[in-house]
């Protein structure tokens, strides 16, 4: 018998709630029952916001970009937000209010990512039509780019300013900003009720242009304002524990084969319940089994990777 997508659904949900629930309490030590509890909640809390806003940051994207291989931080939206944070550093000090004010370094690089997403977007648009692999290229050679720069300033900054945004260069949950933590878990909430709403526009864009057009569909708009909430959600879940390049490609796919369904009102939820439990088990291993001895980014982004190729083998073959 054939499982429907929505009883799919609700059977990931339920792994999902199963799987928090695994996290906060299996192999917790009672002697420090309080501190330890406390610490994983936390981390819970960071792990839902990050895995949410990935989730729907890549949805949008490859509703808007009609395309399974692309995601923000393969396109280099990653990179830009890293750049900024290290040129604010070497251009103003580390003793500067443009980095010691967490808020107003974040809405700095905000404005910096939604610029950066809607010219991109603009420019690799406007050359017409062209291939996924050239897209793939554009990005890399962005990301590529951005991170250079970003490596030659760390390098001729001085020590204590290099230390200041080297915890900032991988995905963690044990060093995260959490004064923006309330700011962003806002942010996030009124995104997503957004991202809900627009659903039946995300429907619409899967596919493609002309075809939106016809249907009503006022494309630079809505298309500028989608690019708008990724590049907002990027710069959340970056902001929050630093980057995961290959979270979002592995959950979105991996929510496509489950729901086998191209309708937005499963694969949302399904990616973002898909980001949680990818987000679960691999802050499980990295505490368990490495000893809190590495990253999340890295275990993530190792499998992530892999499943890119494969990915990107599948679809030349199958052409």
């Amino acid at each position: 018998m054939q499982i429907s997508a929505k009883h799919k659904l609700l059977i990931l949900i339920a792994l999902t709630i199963l799987a928090g629930a695994l996290y906060l309490v299996l192999g917790i030590d009672f002697d420090i029952f309080q501190y330890q509890f406390s610490s994983r909640l936390r981390k819970l809390i960071l792990m839902l916001l990050v895995g949410a806003a990935i989730a729907a940051s890549v949805v949008i994207f490859q509703a808007v970009t009609t395309n399974r291989l692309l995601t923000p931080s393969i396109m280099g939206l990653d990179s830009v937000y890293m750049f900024v944070k290290v040129l604010l550093v070497f251009v103003f000090g580390v003793q500067s209010v443009f980095v010691t004010n967490l808020y107003l370094n974040f809405i700095i690089t905000l404005v910096v990512m939604i610029v950066f997403s809607l010219i991109l977007f603009q420019g690799i648009f406007r050359i017409g039509e062209v291939s996924v692999y050239f897209i793939l290229l554009v990005g890399v050679i962005l990301g590529t780019f951005f991170k250079s720069i970003t490596g030659f300033l760390e390098l001729i900054i001085n020590p204590e300013d290099f230390l200041a945004v080297q915890s900032a260069m991988f995905a963690n949950f044990d060093a995260s900003n959490s004064k923006l933590v309330t700011l962003c878990g806002i942010m996030l909430i009124i995104l997503v009720i957004i991202t809900v709403i627009a659903v039946p526009y995300l429907d619409v864009l899967l596919l493609g242009k002309d075809q939106a057009i016809n249907l009503g569909i006022s494309y630079k708009t809505v298309t500028r304002v989608m690019m708008i909430l990724v590049a907002i959600l990027v710069s959340i879940s970056t902001a929050l524990v630093g980057p995961i390049t290959f979270l979002g490609l592995l959950t979105v796919n991996l929510a496509h084969e489950l729901m086998k369904t191209y309708e937005h009102k499963y694969i949302l939820p399904a990616t973002i319940c898909m980001s949680w439990l990818s987000l679960f088990i691999a802050q499980a291993v990295v505490e368990n089994l490495f000893e809190a001895t590495t990253q999340v980014s890295i275990i993530i982004d190792l499998v992530g990777g892999s499943y890119f190729i494969y990915l990107l083998i599948k679809r030349r073959n199958a052409n």
